[in-house]
């Protein structure tokens, strides 16, 4: 009986052993970098000409022409001189878009959800104001190529934990490294806003611990912007002898108001909370998610507080909500004079951002003037996170982020054709170009 506990033992360590380096292997076919290479930079003038250019910024032009050189645009019109030595693509019945901008994603800081070893997005600990997103975002990622073959070109890539989460970076999706990637790092101070506490004292589905209270982390966020104060005191009237601190010190352009805080807010309670303090506080604030951003229309536009509407896709939040409510949010912001910008926000943290102009398309269908829509994607979020002097139009002196399409940005047959990304030239291939290649030739094999 001994023995054969023994054997059983030994033959369970060994199927842990292989199962174990089976992992190992998969992760590593899995985690395996894209093969796309980021495109070299801009080594002569290149002449977009007789598109439909949308500016955004300045109305459509039709047969129109966009002109860049070392990066950046230096021409947008119809009757444009075309620089010598220049290449001349003809974009004749095309369109002509800037990158469009997913204002909040985790894209380059998750791979695969299910795996854990592939999810970079969150540190232990209520407060990690220190965190940067940048540093661990992963210029390989598979995603990428997938995502920037619909237009998306720009992205904030965003921590998430349970309070005070860190700091997002805006990045650009083709490069080598994060370093060159980056278009703005320390775009904004992520937190998770407390959710109004259960009353009648009901139980969490599931049991467990409850959660923190609403006013114990209001609170700790209190405690965490006075101590940043007093830190800057400190530090401003005896740098020698206050000791740094990491946590702190990254709040300080916090406190400054040289970087906003980004609220993840969706209920009424959260948003007006989340004003409140940032009034008392005299921080900068962009809200997050916001789905009842339009009872709070009246707060929001006179403190000017900026909604990132976190995705079009979204279910009711209430039974007594209507079916659309999601849908229609984008136009009653609209209507309500609330400056916002449309993400592709999702579960599945950076896999589905794909899907932005989509969402704004929905945005649409549902009441949306289509102009706003596609300024929702690109110019708006631009302005909300701080880089429209580079990013969201087609303007003179503005990064030559650009893409060129087939058709409508918004409709789902439309395909990306040609991207650029500070004028170099971005490889479209991605692995779903590559199945469906290798598919269609399955299928005309067989058929043969």
């Amino acid at each position: 009986m001994k023995n054969t506990f023994a054997n059983s033992k030994f033959v369970k360590t060994i199927s842990l052993w292989l199962s174990s380096f089976a992992l190992m292997f998969g992760l590593s076919a899995t985690l395996s970098a894209s093969d796309q290479i980021p495109g070299g930079k801009q080594t002569k003038p290149m002449v977009l000409k007789g598109g439909i250019v949308h500016t955004v910024s300045g109305g459509t032009i039709e047969a129109g022409t966009v002109v860049f050189v070392a990066g950046k645009i230096t021409a947008v019109g119809k009757d444009v001189a075309i620089p010598e030595g220049a290449e001349i693509i003809d974009c004749t019945g095309k369109h002509i878009y800037p990158g469009l901008f997913d204002a909040h994603s985790q894209i380059g800081l998750i791979e695969i959800e299910a795996v854990r070893a592939t999810v970079d997005t969150a540190e232990t600990g209520s407060l990690n104001p220190n965190v940067r997103a940048e540093v661990a975002f992963n210029p390989d990622s598979e995603l990428i190529p997938v995502t920037r073959a619909n237009g998306v070109l720009l992205g904030l890539s965003a921590p998430t934990g349970s309070l005070v989460n860190g700091r997002s970076a805006v990045m650009q999706l083709d490069g080598w490294t994060w370093e060159n990637m980056a278009l703005k790092m320390n775009a904004g101070m992520h937190v998770r806003w407390p959710r109004p506490a259960l009353r009648g004292g009901g139980r969490r589905m599931g049991g467990g611990a409850p959660p923190p209270s609403e006013g114990s982390q209001l609170e700790e966020l209190n405690d965490w912007i006075k101590n940043a104060k007093l830190y800057k005191a400190a530090r401003e009237a005896s740098p020698d002898r206050q000791p740094w601190d990491a946590r702190l010190e990254a709040t300080l352009p916090v406190i400054d108001g040289r970087m906003p805080l980004v609220v993840e807010a969706e209920q009424t309670a959260q948003i007006e909370s989340a004003v409140a303090f940032a009034k008392a506080h005299q921080l900068r604030l962009i809200i997050s998610g916001g789905y009842d951003a339009e009872a709070c229309a009246p707060l929001l536009r006179e403190t000017g507080t900026p909604v990132i509407i976190a995705g079009v896709y979204r279910v009711p939040q209430r039974e007594s909500d209507p079916y659309d409510a999601s849908y229609t949010l984008p136009d009653r912001l609209e209507r309500a004079g609330v400056k916002y910008a449309i993400a592709a926000a999702d579960r599945f943290g950076g896999s589905n951002i794909r899907n932005l102009p989509y969402h704004a398309a929905t945005a649409v269908a549902y009441g949306l003037n289509q102009e706003a829509a596609l300024r929702a994607i690109t110019l708006s979020p631009a302005e909300i996170l701080g880089v429209a002097d580079r990013v969201g139009s087609l303007e003179l002196g503005k990064d030559a982020t650009l893409f060129v399409a087939d058709g409508d940005i918004l409709e789902t047959p439309t395909q990306v054709e040609r991207a650029f990304v500070q004028g170099r030239n971005v490889d479209l291939n991605s692995r779903h170009t590559q199945l469906y290649r290798k598919y269609s030739e399955k299928y005309k094999q067989l058929a043969e």
